[in-house]
């Protein structure tokens, strides 16, 4: 009986030596971060930005990866399946907790094939159009819409992306059957729509803020409960009679299930650290949004979000009757 103690005394020890071990040597070479999108949209610049904050705190290079298609579950894919060893993470936006409902046979679950990190940002959305298109305001666009719904072409990133979730929404929202016009990504769409080749898009103030601080795109409204301070001029879905719209693109960060307590610790301190550097926040102000606060940026507060956000778009996916597969 002695002997079996001393020997589960030792595993024990053994055990906690070697978590010791990895809390104080993670990490000790490069993590990759793969975003689930294309190069040069919104969700692939908040990634790039905490990537190069992340790397400076943790001593190692993060190398960010687009693996774009599928509404982001390609990437997503390729993470749940990866060695949960601290060195493969994810950055998605909400299209983690819509995929869940849109791909009726998803080869993992969102909420059972990832271990959390945190929430990273809350993006608003903007209805935006062509620069010359006719409407002169929402209540115009509204209108626009709804006499000329089988004339108007409206891009989004491919089903799944926020861009159509949120193009679903106002289309919903309008009553009007808009042509969609799916694209790779948001950058190609926003190529196409600078280019005047489609009409009106909805996407998120990190791809469309300079656009229409420039003048190469018209906006007309803001997803956001209250007017946004980098846009004091565009008015909100629900001043326009549609509270129903209201919709924010968050991002979160995860890791494969069964990731190292320690390393998924170290990765959660190590976010924190980036949203609490000032020039994270002020490029994030920039792009109409902010980072989340510490009490956030936890895995408690990402799968409260998760769980909250499946159990919102379910019922909204299925009465659209609009799947992926």
């Amino acid at each position: 009986m002695t002997t079996i103690k001393l020997l589960a005394g030792l595993a024990t020890g053994a055990i906690l030596t070697a978590s010791t071990a990895l809390a104080q040597g993670y990490p000790d070479r490069q993590i990759t971060m793969v975003v689930p999108f294309a190069a040069g949209g919104p969700t692939d610049t908040v990634g790039r930005l905490i990537a190069e904050r992340m790397s400076a705190d943790l001593g190692q290079q993060i190398i960010v990866e687009n693996v774009g298609g599928a509404g982001g579950t390609l990437g997503a894919g390729q993470v749940a399946g990866a060695e949960a060893d601290g060195y493969t993470i994810l950055l998605h936006h909400i299209g983690m907790a819509t995929s869940a409902t849109l791909y009726r046979s998803l080869p993992y679950s969102p909420q059972e094939a990832f271990d959390y990190v945190g929430l990273v940002t809350e993006v608003p959305m903007t209805i935006v159009a062509r620069k010359d298109f006719e409407p002169a305001d929402f209540a115009a666009l509204v209108t626009y819409v709804k006499e000329n719904a089988d004339t108007i072409t409206m891009a989004n990133a491919g089903i799944g992306a926020a861009s159509h979730l949120c193009g679903m929404l106002f289309m919903q929202a309008v009553e009007a059957p808009i042509v969609t016009v799916p694209y790779k990504g948001t950058g190609p769409a926003m190529t196409e729509l600078l280019g005047g080749q489609i009409d009106i898009m909805c996407d998120q103030t990190t791809n469309t803020a300079e656009q229409i601080k420039g003048g190469t795109i018209k906006g007309y409204a803001v997803t956001t409960p209250a007017r946004l301070d980098i846009f004091p001029d565009l008015p909100t879905v629900a001043e326009g009679g549609f509270a129903n719209m209201e919709v924010s693109v968050w991002h979160g960060l995860y890791a494969p299930k069964g990731t190292p307590p320690e390393a998924l610790a170290r990765l959660t301190q190590s976010l924190q650290s980036a949203l609490a550097d000032p020039g994270i926040a002020e490029k994030l102000a920039e792009l109409g949004t902010a980072p989340s606060p510490a009490t956030d940026a936890t895995p408690e507060a990402l799968k409260a979000k998760l769980d909250a956000e499946i159990a919102r778009w379910k019922p909204v996916i299925e009465a659209a009757g609009v799947y992926a597969d």
